[in-house]
């Protein structure tokens, strides 16, 4: 409290210095104590005193600017009177002493107030352009008559700089490689070979995961699985390749709506996908769409804003200009995005298959081949024609008896003794069209409808010549816009559509087997046969056929007899060759010429390989990992919810907007869309995008940020210990074209990042939070990072970037609380389970243990900044957790084979390899004392050191002694558990 009272009176004889000023010495005392009543929301102020609005405060006469005696604000602040105070006593929010004489004194200097600092036009004078980061720290040093700790030693710095640019520790030959580097440019070489490696990308998407919420569950009611790791991919790729801050965004907010977008882009849409869904039932469509809506608003101004615009869902915001119309404007931007309020069975919506680099060479290497088989089938063809007059001839002759004959599976009934599903809508009577029997079958929708067979009792099995067909009659008023026919041989993967491509079944931009496109539409008011090959479907000879399927998009239709025309010769077929060919119609001779060519035995084999050859590059496509995804369609009516009651539909409707005080969008008539507010978050001009992000950086390379509400750059977050830093890096952020590895450079290269984190006594008692940057940060590094660096220690790392989420060891029955489904956690064998903690499977109501205690957050709303705690847990997790038991005991084999011959060389190895320096004596003595207790308790106990050396996947070590073994584990288990292990210097 000493120290405390010492600050604040220090912080106020430095203001007697120079005058107050109203961002730095004011606002935080105003937002904290008398907003609430007296701020921004205009419709909750008490007694009609606004203190944020210069010209109100002293019309009410709170203010009058250079006398503080006549000034009712001060008169009510320095009151005894209970019933006169402010604060009022039961807002539990009382004016310190120091806060008291501050806001008399500032009135007393003429009480003039400043614009929001975060809201000012970003300003960097041209002189100062190429004065760097350190002149601004070391001026505020000066000025403050602090003297700066010295440089870390570089084992120090290294071991730091790998930690804030890859997420790993230095191994030993990098750190003596660096230390015995005498070279000028030697900071510069290791900045570059850290800011180059691949684990740079993964050590920056574990903060920017915790910005955007990302996980692997939708989070609510049964917290099921949902398939997002591509975009971590992608995110990860971004920052390796250093992609411009401002495409980063661009392709987040709006990459489906960027012109041809890519894959990737279409990933990184993805962003807008990343919120908590449900699929309970009985729950409320429309009131899950609003709270999507509101989640959405409130990541989207904290990500890329560094605001709490989530503040204004209920009421215009407490603190900041924001209103309620901004919050649901901002919102609105986002109401084109195709998504529902309440989902089910396990799926999400639109989503795209993302290949792997490993399944794209395979289906390269499947389009290749595709591509040669479908060359060979137009020569086979013109080959076959040349013969087509000697079949005719040997055919005519065998015409008789040789008929195909139709088999008939459905007709006036659903006969077929298999199951059913969909509407069988059996029609008679005057005025219904009929083919054949006495009924059809009435299919109408606005939309895609079917109705289908499987499991027939009378299966087809595929001959060559063999057809399926079926009949069908187009309402002329209301025709549908597309039919599909769909065969199942064990799967469903064999469409036939004719008219548009509004069936999404099987869809793709090109046809193939399970979406063959076989023409337009038949004509409308008759009944037509419709037709389709199975061996152009993917059904080679030989397979059997046991269900159907009838579908439309939207419109009437009456669908009759199907079934197939067996083996044998068409009757069309069969009149055509009685005719002479000169005498033909065309109708006729394609009819010839295609029974001909698709019954050659060359062509019946090809057509088979190419069936094969489809079916196989559909197998690897559709293991290819799905993504949710934007996709835009038309936009919902956004409307203001009266005190954010998603029931209440009085409010005003709004369309997409930035929030007024900032400026607005020019697009003339056009509705603004995401990709608007995606360009107008990157104007070079754009108060808070460059800002935010480049005090993130600062904090993740110091520990603390400029302004150290990295969250929050509104009125209830912090004044920059920095402006004018704040600002230059800003500008300098937006004209290196928003490179982010540049900034990074800056700082790593900078006195006030290389300095010590050691600090003095005086700085200790006069800047302990370190707001002057005197000293570098010292802190635990983050969850991920601690499993990361006993898997790099022990040797067990797998580095693989990109994939699918990893499931490490857990406890058993952690997932005993999960419903809908129940399901158990099964740890992951092999590779896998040995790879970077930025790819654990994050669930989020139940989060892995081992993250948990490490304070990694739940990813339910946007983190920016992890809490920073030191329990007992987190020492039993590094005892305990299976893997960094499995840990120690492969880093105890390392030990006993790369160490040395004696326990002191080896102890001094282990050390080294996991701190980067040797032992003090001290500590050289504890762990030759633990080496030699455990030795002589697993001497005796045989049984619990094999125990112990055969936890996890990994091998065990045979060639070793297991007593050694065990020993050096309870060593190697010490040592990763030491807080020089994992804390960032």
């Amino acid at each position: 409290m000493k120290v405390f009272f010492f600050l604040v009176m220090a912080s106020f004889c430095n203001a007697k210095e120079s005058s107050l000023e109203f961002n730095r010495d004011i606002r935080s005392i105003l937002s904290d104590k008398c907003f609430a009543c007296h701020g921004p929301d205009a419709k909750t102020v008490e007694g009609d005193l606004r203190l944020d609005l210069r010209a109100r405060a002293i019309e009410t006469e709170a203010i009058v600017p250079g006398d503080a005696d006549k000034s009712s604000l001060v008169r009510r602040i320095f009151s005894d009177d209970e019933q006169m105070v402010m604060p009022p006593p039961e807002s539990h929010k009382p004016l310190t002493r120091i806060e008291q004489q501050t806001l008399r004194r500032w009135i007393t200097e003429g009480a003039e107030y400043e614009s929001h600092w975060a809201y000012t036009p970003l300003k960097r004078e041209e002189d100062s352009k190429s004065l760097g980061i350190d002149h601004f720290v070391n001026q505020r040093l000066v000025e403050s008559s602090v003297q700066p700790v010295a440089e870390a030693d570089r084992v120090t710095l290294i071991r730091r700089l790998s930690f804030d640019l890859t997420g790993l520790p230095p191994t030993v030959e990098e750190v003596n490689e660096y230390v015995n580097d005498a070279s000028e440019n030697a900071d510069e070489k290791v900045i570059d070979r850290l800011l180059n490696s691949r684990r740079y990308g993964e050590r920056m998407a574990i903060y920017w995961l915790d910005l955007v919420r990302f996980a692997d569950t939708v989070g609510y009611h049964g917290d099921q699985d949902v398939s997002q790791s591509p975009y971590r991919s992608y995110v990860i790729n971004a920052f390796n390749s250093n992609m411009p801050y401002d495409r980063f965004v661009r392709e987040q907010l709006a990459g489906d709506l960027l012109a041809d977008p890519t894959l990737d882009q279409q990933v990184a849409s993805g962003y807008n996908r990343l919120n908590q869904t449900t699929e309970e039932g009985g729950s409320q469509a429309k009131e899950y769409l609003a709270i999507y809506f509101a989640d959405r608003v409130r990541n989207v101004s904290q990500v890329f804003m560094g605001a709490t615009v989530g503040c204004a869902q209920c009421h215009d915001h407490k603190y900041d200009p924001y209103t309620a119309k901004d919050f649901y404007s901002l919102g609105a931007f986002f109401a084109d995005l195709d998504e529902r309020g309440v989902y089910g069975a396990r799926s999400r919506p639109p989503t795209i298959r993302v290949p792997s680099d490993d399944d794209s060479r395979r289906l390269a290497e499947a389009d290749q081949k595709l591509a040669a088989l479908n060359a060979r089938v137009a020569p086979l063809r013109q080959q076959l024609l040349e013969r087509q007059s000697e079949w005719e001839a040997i055919t005519r002759n065998e015409i008789e008896g040789n008929e195909s004959v139709d088999t008939v599976w459905i007709d006036d009934a659903q006969d077929t003794g298999g199951k059913n599903n969909g509407s069988w809508n059996f029609v008679s009577g005057k005025g219904v069209p009929v083919h054949s029997g006495s009924k059809s079958r009435s299919q109408q929708s606005d939309g895609l409808v079917q109705h289908f067979f499987d499991d027939a009792r009378k299966k087809a099995t595929v001959q060559a010549g063999m057809k399926f067909y079926v009949w069908v009659h187009l309402d002329s008023k209301n025709p549908p816009k597309a039919l599909m026919l769909q065969f199942n041989d064990g799967d469903w993967e064999h469409r036939a559509v004719w008219g548009s491509d509004d069936i999404s079944y099987g869809k793709r931009a090109d046809s193939w087997v399970g979406y063959q496109r076989a023409g337009g539409l038949p004509n409308t008011g008759k009944w037509v046969r419709l037709e389709a090959d199975p061996l152009q479907l993917g059904l080679p000879v030989g397979t059997v056929v046991k269900g159907m399927a009838y579908t439309q998009f939207g419109g009437l239709v009456h669908w009759d007899q199907a079934g197939y025309t067996g083996a044998g010769i068409p009757s069309t077929v069969a009149k055509a060759i009685a005719i002479n060919p000169s005498e033909r119609t065309d109708e006729q001779e394609k009819a010839v010429e295609d029974h001909y060519i698709d019954g050659a035995d060359e062509m019946v084999d090809l057509r088979k390989q190419i069936a094969d050859a489809e079916t196989n590059r559909t197998k690897v496509e559709e293991s290819a990992t799905t993504m949710v995804v934007s996709r835009s369609v038309e936009p919902r009516e956004i409307r203001i919810l009266p005190r954010g009651n998603w029931m209440d539909n009085s409010g005003e409707v709004v369309g997409p907007a930035i929030p007024e005080f900032l400026g607005k969008l020019e697009t003339g008539d056009a509705r603004p869309t995401r990709l608007d507010l995606a360009n107008w978050l990157c104007e070079p001009d754009n108060v808070l995008t460059a800002r935010t992000m480049v005090n993130r950086l600062w904090f993740l390379m110091l520990g603390r940020g400029i302004c150290s509400s990295v969250d929050d750059f509104g009125g209830q977050g912090t004044y920059p210990s920095h402006p004018e830093l704040l600002d230059w890096l800003a500008v300098e952020f937006v004209e290196s074209g928003w490179d982010i590895k540049h900034i990074m450079k800056l700082i790593a290269s900078s006195q006030a990042y290389q300095r010590s984190s050691k600090p003095s006594p005086e700085l200790r008692e006069s800047d302990p939070y370190n707001e002057l940057f005197a000293r570098q940060g010292r802190f635990r590094i983050a969850a991920e990072m601690v499993r990361d660096s006993a898997l790099a220690i022990s040797g067990l790392l797998v580095e693989q970037v990109g994939g699918t989420s990893a499931r490490p060891y857990q406890p058993p029955g952690y997932y005993a609380q999960l419903n809908f489904p129940r399901r158990e956690y099964a740890a992951d064998d092999g590779d896998h389970q040995y790879r970077r903690g930025v790819y654990t499977h994050w669930q989020r109501t139940f989060l892995h243990p081992m993250l948990k205690a490490f304070d990694a957050p739940s990813r339910e709303e946007c983190t920016a900044q992890r809490s920073r705690s030191n329990t007992p847990l987190q020492a039993l997790t590094l005892l305990n957790d299976p893997t960094f038991v499995e840990a120690a005991r492969v880093f105890a084999a390392r030990i006993m084979r790369e160490g040395g011959d004696s326990t002191d060389q080896k102890i001094t190895w282990a050390y080294r390899t996991a701190v980067s320096r040797g032992p003090d004596a001290v500590v050289a003595d504890e762990l030759r004392d633990v080496f030699v207790q455990h030795s002589n308790h697993f001497a005796e106990s045989i049984d619990e050191a094999k125990q112990l050396i055969s936890e996890g996947n990994a091998s065990v070590a045979e060639d070793l002694d297991p007593v050694q073994l065990a020993a050096w584990t309870s060593v190697a288990r010490v040592i990763l558990n030491l807080q020089e292990t994992i804390t960032r210097y």
